[in-house]
């Protein structure tokens, strides 16, 4: 296969870009870099079209690897013929050269290997290449009882095995049953009854009523809750080809959970009729009616039946069951790519978000009977102080916590209290909302999601970061942090536990980790990371920086005082010459002795970067403000690059960054709505038009903060009337500042739906 020219045609670009991408990659390159410092030799490919190319070429690599295995394994077998190799050569995935393996692979003990040990294999060909002939006659002559063919019955029942497996191993026939079964089948979910289900509920119910009942009571309660969440698929049907991404994961979460039947069911008669004419010499469909509800004994005199009757055992022992698997698998892969993609758009949506600088911010981490944990922060990210309140129940000594509050404002000029969204979050925005009445200060809050603070506050990275802090000041930390820079702050914890998926426990652990951690890293190397500031944390997804090496960066720091060059960077233990022409233009040193180490300039083009400011008459000290008006004196690109010695790329972006050194591509995003007064569920009315803040994005809608505690449902119908929506994220991005109205309010279900056609 030429992979080059696969992959090219797959992402609609040129061979050379995916060549220079692969010769790049192979160098020990990272995407990061090869994306933003080497533009001239793929073209300007963006981190995603890298990243899906270096995803393909992994794939194809391992394809082309497992070929060689299995040709290899043939070849020993001595079964290789030219005509077999040109197809496993010719092979695109993996799931069609495991079909044509199939047939020489090692089986275990089956019943077709029985049969062959029993002599029964010449019986088996005989019948297959004369089908005229009259089977029992020929079966009659492989009686043997020392073999255990006792009867003229047990041959052909061998031998029939022996034809089933042959039929099953088959690549050709798979293919067209899995084609079939998928654009023809059906997916059908029934609720499922048994243990966990509905006989559970019934054996709660009475088990309530003894000495542990209360126990029992709220443990069924539970099971109901978890039952209701699946009442949507306890009679649902779809094709395979329309089934939903979404539906396929609450599916199989379902059915893991024993709630939940799940059934493909195939197009049969038509996969039957198929297999009838490859195999059958003039086929007649009225086979499939003559061999129903007949065994062998009935049908042994007839060669023809009984290899319909043989292929249909294939079919529904052997293939039937391999081939939903297969689909089934499919569907979860896609769903599980699908979710993944959405999780990454929104995670980026996300950690772009523009920070709040320059604040001194109250992180609140609601609690009811613990207390609510809070913490000052400077603007630099420093905590000035912790302290716990009880305004919530059961103690609700909420005057008391209003004075707490109130002399911390005075005392450190807070201007922005950030509040986690979790448990007791309502109840604390209350009495917030309620004391900023009561202070004459420019005091705002905002509603910030918390997912993950509980699991950073928890971790060894915490623990190491605040040693004399317990878990809730450390959340608290984490909110006020996070209002202030969110990248910096939300790098520290599992993307996965950042909670902007949807059914992110139920995928593959280690593709979604992949993933989210690429979304990450190109996160944090688009937006660039103050060297002297960072935390390891945000270090080590610095292109080039692993873990170690972030940890060395930090210890150096510490030991040494703050960075004064980025060539400095070269006497950090580990970190030699590769690792730093990978880091250094993501690396941003602030009042340093180099003014362009502030910039994304990387050191490799300092000298042409300092040429072109003397030539148009610029002096470096105007690096620091901006060098204004260098984007027109540079009109002519292409000359002036060949000057340069540099790329027409490269000087593109070095134009940019000379005339907005540092700048943070994050302030381009919708600020966070600040709030100063409270709404609840039971102020909503319908047609009620507000500005909320995009808090999730799935495949069927768009969860919308609008400020009352509980998020609404914008479905993907509501989001626009002005053109068709394929998926949510066309239209909407998490973060994004929103006007909607009001559709309807379930106050028993907590449930608010949203329109965005205003």
């Amino acid at each position: 296969m030429d992979i080059v020219k696969k992959i090219a045609t797959e992402l609609s670009i040129k061979p050379t870009q995916v060549s220079a991408v692969i010769t790049l990659i192979d160098e020990g390159n990272t995407i990061p870099f090869i994306a933003r410092y080497r533009k001239e030799a793929h073209g300007s490919l963006d981190d995603e079209q890298l990243r899906k190319l270096d995803e393909r070429l992994r794939y194809l690599r391992g394809l082309e690897e497992r070929k060689e295995t299995i040709l290899a394994s043939i070849e020993e077998q001595g079964k290789l013929t030219d005509e077999l190799r040109a197809q496993i050569e010719a092979a695109e995935t993996l799931v069609l050269l495991e079909d044509l393996y199939r047939p020489y692979k090692q089986k275990r003990r089956t019943r077709a290997t029985i049969a062959k040990e029993k002599g029964l294999e010449p019986l088996a060909d005989a019948i297959y290449n004369d089908q005229s002939c009259d089977p029992s006659a020929l079966a009659a002559d492989y009686i043997d009882e020392e073999k255990e063919v006792n009867t003229v019955e047990d041959a052909l029942a061998g031998a029939m095995d022996i034809l089933a497996e042959r039929f099953s191993d088959e690549a050709d026939y798979r293919t067209e049953i899995r084609r079939l079964t998928f654009e023809q089948g059906q997916v059908s979910v029934t609720e499922k009854t048994g243990k966990g289900s509905a006989e559970a509920s019934d054996d709660d119910k009475k088990s309530a009523e003894s000495s542990r009942g209360v126990a029992k009571t709220a443990e069924n309660k539970k099971l109901q809750e978890r039952k209701s969440v699946y009442e949507t698929y306890y009679e649902f049907t779809s094709p395979v080809s329309k089934l939903q991404g979404y539906q396929t994961l609450a599916i199989n979460r379902g059915e893991r959970e024993k709630f939940l039947t799940v059934k493909i069911e195939a197009p049969e008669e038509d996969i039957l009729r198929y297999l009838g004419k490859k195999i059958i010499t003039d086929f007649d469909k009225s086979l499939l009616t003559q061999i129903e509800g007949k065994n062998i004994p009935e049908l042994q005199s007839d060669a023809k039946a009984l290899i319909m009757f043989t292929i249909a055992d294939a079919y529904h022992r052997l293939i039937a069951p391999a081939i939903e698997r297969e689909i089934r698998s499919d569907l979860t892969e896609t769903a599980e790519d699908g979710a993944i993609k959405v999780f990454g758009k929104n995670l980026t949506q996300l950690l772009m978000q523009p920070p709040i600088k320059d604040q001194v911010v109250l992180g609140w981490d609601p609690a009811f009977r613990t207390g609510c944990k809070l913490a000052v922060v400077d603007g630099t990210g420093k905590v000035l102080d912790t302290v716990v309140v009880y305004p919530t129940a059961p103690q609700n000594k909420i005057e008391e916590a209003k004075r707490t509050v109130k002399a911390f404002i005075n005392k450190y000029n807070i201007t922005l209290i950030s509040v986690g969204n979790g448990t007791a979050s309502r109840e604390s925005e209350l009495v917030i909302a309620d004391m900023l009445k009561e202070i004459d200060k420019p005091v705002h809050y905002v509603i910030v999601n918390e997912a993950g603070a509980s699991v950073y506050s928890a971790s060894k990275r915490a623990t190491e970061e605040f040693p004399e802090f317990d878990v809730g000041q450390r959340s608290a930390v984490s909110i006020a942090r996070r209002i202030q820079d969110p990248l910096a702050e939300l790098v520290k914890i599992e993307p996965k536990s950042i909670g902007v998926g949807q059914y992110q426990h139920d995928m593959n652990q280690s593709k979604l980790d992949e993933a989210l951690s690429a979304v990450v890293e190109d996160c944090v190397n688009h937006v660039g990371v103050d060297l002297n500031t960072a935390s390891a944390s945000l270090l080590e997804y610095v292109s080039g920086v692993s873990k170690p090496i972030a940890k060395n960066i930090v210890a150096y720091r510490e030991a040494n005082g703050r960075f004064h060059s980025r060539k400095e960077l070269l006497k950090v233990a580990k970190l030699g010459p590769k690792a730093f022409e990978q880091c250094a233009g993501f690396l941003r040193i602030p009042d340093g002795d180099e003014p362009l180490d502030n910039t994304s300039v990387h050191p490799e083009s300092y000298a042409a970067a300092k040429k072109l400011l003397s030539d148009l008459g610029f002096d470096e000290s105007e690096l620091g403000s901006g060098v204004t008006g260098l984007s027109l004196m540079t009109k002519d690109k292409k000359k002036l690059a060949e000057k340069l010695d540099i790329g027409e790329e490269t000087l593109t972006d070095i134009v940019t960054e000379l005339e907005k050194p540092g700048r943070d591509p994050r302030d381009e995003m919708p600020k966070p709505i600040l709030r100063g007064d409270v709404l609840a569920m039971e102020d909503l009315k319908e047609g009620m038009v507000l500005k909320g803040t995009v808090r999730n994005v799935i495949d069927f809608g768009a969860f919308v903060d609008i400020g009352v505690h509980q998020d609404g449902l914008v479905h993907i119908s509501q989001l626009t009337d002005k053109r068709f929506v394929k998926h949510p994220l066309d239209v909407v991005s998490v973060g994004d500042i929103v006007d909607v109205k009001v559709l309807g309010v379930d106050i028993p279900k907590k449930r608010i739906s949203l329109t965005m056609i205003i």
